[in-house]
């Protein structure tokens, strides 16, 4: 597994070449992801599914500002998973790995119906990582916290990266 994300986030590093801000963006959503992962005790499959995923969720934004000028999560769930299915593919990755992580790129924006572990720690870590990056204050974190974070482990790093406990 180790060997297959290791590749996947040297692609993405040089995919994202450039834009030093997008790429410490998944590096910090991927490590928040994985610690969160094995704290929660996912099963290998998941685990590595989890971790491709958060190294490749933002995969789309090139493309949306390319195409549209703009970046919103839509766009990002909508071009995204085609360009993380083919760096999958060309890494050889697992066919239902890939098929997870796709889904999981096409829509990691979308709070209603979280469907798997994966998907709710993918959102949370991401959401550690914006709330910071976005500047977000006190009440902002504490409403993400009570609507979006459910694992034990996302919500113990919540409380205390941002001094909520």
């Amino acid at each position: 597994m180790q060997t297959n994300i290791m590749e996947l986030m040297e692609a993405m590093i040089d995919y994202d070449k450039g834009d030093a801000r997008r790429t410490q963006h998944f590096l910090k959503v991927h490590q928040l992801a994985r610690f969160i992962g094995i704290k929660e005790r996912l099963d290998s499959d998941t685990q590595t599914a989890l971790e491709a995923a958060a190294l490749v969720h933002d995969i789309g934004i090139h493309l949306a500002e390319e195409q549209f000028g703009r970046c919103d999560g839509k766009l990002q769930e909508a071009l995204g998973p085609e360009p993380a299915r083919q760096m999958l593919q060309r890494l050889q990755f697992d066919p239902a790995i890939i098929e997870r992580v796709c889904y999981l790129v096409g829509h990691h924006h979308t709070y209603s119906q979280i469907d798997g572990l994966d998907y709710q720690i993918l959102v949370e870590a991401d959401f550690l990582v914006n709330l910071y990056e976005d500047g977000c204050g006190r009440a902002a974190v504490q409403a993400a916290y009570e609507n979006i974070f459910r694992t034990e482990s996302g919500r113990k790093v919540c409380e205390t990266m941002y001094g909520l406990c």
